[in-house]
């Protein structure tokens, strides 16, 4: 009976986040902020849901997956030239956002140990989300996109050290029975060290374990998912045996995954699962919320959120711009972090279960996550114009130094912008067969910015231009590549179903493209779609291609 009851539950959920989700959609609000919604509605609300022993541990397992896919965002190479910044502009927001955090929950009245637990949400920005909204934008490569992917790493790091804090005082209590000093040296020092050893395992399995297998799965589209899923387990029960949390080892486990050459394409596949767990455990936290009793609090929420909203940017925007960068990348990096993270929820939610909060704190801790990630998604779509508003009234003078409060930097922000502009006016090549490698090479030759796509990291590699691992069909990768502002889609395949797809895709888009033929049957198939160019042979297709293009002034005249 009750797992009939499950199974009811949870179709209800999966049914309610996915209206919710497209409803959300529509008016350009966050996922997460639909699911949070979602949760409201069948819990407090309606009582059509009651969280059961089962869907609790589903939720459980949906929290791992989520700092999975966390870890998952955060590579190294992507942030190594903003490493500085990112790590004097994280601990510096982490410092000055908990301390004022401390004193402003003092201040409205909270207990020593909410005021503690509540300081600890509101310092951590999400990654999910601004990661997801930047993308969108096309702005996730800018230089303010990686300080921002930067400092969430920073942030993130923060947050294990106090999830690994807190799983030592579970260890100490679950030790002895009783709290007492010894006790608690004693487990944090246990945790601690667990995590020093899974850290250092992540990071050689990192450098010299997972490379080849994860290179060999890449080939097998079937295999990446169980592969990755395999791993994160591995370190979960490690975790599990050295006496951390969960989230511990599944973050590890994505960052190991993240510092693999292909690691993008894994994200891509492991991301379906994660969007169902990710959205089971943020309906489960909206189910479980006492909704009346925080908007009985409501000034209080209103007060926290406006903290985040406010005093978050606020900080960054001084750091950031202390540490030499104009004003324009110091407000775009700043208006990212206005939001609590996935890490608020959780480190709540270990404080309740621990009772060392009450179940209050986790609603209002909800609640404030429901403004901020909301009105900060919108903060960072319209940044542009927010920018434009906050210069023009001159609202940033008060946090840059002297040096960068006139107007004399307007040059070198234009000219950071166009240095650090997304991918755009680019030759995307799919197929890196001979003839797809040899367009590559003599497209890169002739100056074009040109993205190589296959599905085998070996044909990718010793390639002069940038190199992409996905499957062109997909179109989340094509997403990736930015097709829709490509200057040529070019195919060198000989797969008739890829090629009309994309021939297709490129067509709905307003892209030209090329297309490689071998056949009568599929030339006949891609003039009716619409296909600009088509290559007939090797020769002929690289020739043609190469005149086609200098006509039309893609590319350089042949020097004489």
């Amino acid at each position: 009976m009750s797992d009939d009851t499950f199974i009811d539950d949870l179709g209800i959920m999966v049914v309610a986040a996915a209206i919710f989700a497209f409803l959300a959609r529509r008016i350009g609000m966050p996922s997460i902020v639909a699911y949070l919604v979602a949760g409201l509605f069948l819990g407090p609300l309606t009582g059509l849901v009651t969280i059961s022993e089962s869907l609790e541990l589903l939720s459980e397992t949906g929290i791992a997956l989520l700092l999975f896919l966390v870890g998952l965002e955060l590579s190294f190479d992507k942030i190594r030239d903003v490493g500085k910044v990112a790590v004097v502009a994280g601990i510096g927001q982490v410092v000055f956002t908990a301390s004022g955090g401390l004193a402003f929950c003092h201040l409205l009245g909270f207990e020593p140990m909410e005021s503690i637990f509540l300081a600890v949400a509101l310092t951590f920005s999400s990654t999910v989300v601004v990661v997801k909204l930047l993308d969108e934008k096309g702005h996730l490569n800018e230089l303010y996109g990686r300080i921002a992917v930067g400092i969430f790493l920073v942030q993130d790091l923060v947050a294990i050290l106090i999830l690994t804090f807190l799983a030592g005082l579970g260890g100490a209590g679950e030790e002895s029975g009783t709290m007492s000093w010894g006790s608690v040296a004693r487990g944090i020092g246990s945790a601690f060290g667990g995590m020093a050893v899974l850290l250092l395992v992540a990071l050689l399995a990192a450098r010299y374990l997972l490379p080849r297998p994860f290179a060999w799965a890449a080939r097998r589209p079937e295999a990446v998912l169980i592969w990755s899923l395999a791993w994160c387990f591995a370190l979960v029960m490690a975790a599990h045996a050295m006496h951390l949390s969960l989230e511990i080892g599944a973050f590890l486990a994505g960052i190991a995954l993240a510092q693999l050459p292909h690691h993008e394409d894994l994200h891509r596949r492991v991301h379906p699962l994660m969007n169902f767990c990710i959205a089971v455990f943020f309906v489960s936290l909206g189910v479980k919320m006492e909704f009346g009793d925080a908007i009985a609090e409501w000034p209080t929420v209103v007060a926290l959120s406006l903290f985040v909203l406010i005093g978050n940017p606020m900080i960054f925007i001084w750091i950031i711009a202390r540490m030499g960068y104009t004003k324009r990348t110091s407000f775009f990096a700043g208006v990212t972090v206005a939001q609590i993270s996935e890490f608020s929820f959780i480190v709540v939610a270990l404080g309740v279960g621990k009772g060392l909060v009450g179940d209050n704190i986790m609603s209002q801790t909800a609640l404030i996550g429901l403004a901020t990630i909301t009105v900060s998604a919108y903060m960072i779509r319209f940044s542009e114009p927010l920018y434009r508003f906050a210069d023009r009234r001159r609202l940033l003078r008060p946090l840059l130094p002297k040096r960068s409060r006139g107007d004399d930097d307007g040059k070198a922000e234009e000219e950071e912008g166009k240095s650090h502009s997304p991918a755009s006016d680019h030759v995307i090549v799919v197929g890196m067969n001979s003839l797809g490698r040899a367009l590559a090479r003599q497209l890169h030759e002739a100056g074009e910015t040109v993205l190589a796509v296959d599905t085998d990291p070996k044909k990718l590699e010793q390639l002069p231009c940038a190199t992409v691992l996905g499957n062109a069909t997909h179109r989340s990768v094509l997403e990736h590549l930015h097709y829709r502002r490509a200057k040529l889609v070019v195919s060198a395949l000989r797969i008739d179903a890829t090629n009309d797809l994309l021939a297709y895709r490129c067509r709905s888009a307003g892209v030209p493209c090329a297309i490689h033929v071998h056949d009568q049957r599929e030339m006949d198939q891609l003039v009716e779609i619409g296909t600009d160019y088509l290559m007939i042979s090797k020769i002929d297709g690289i020739k043609q291609l190469n005149a086609t293009l200098r006509e039309a002034g893609h590319l350089p005249a042949r020097r004489t």
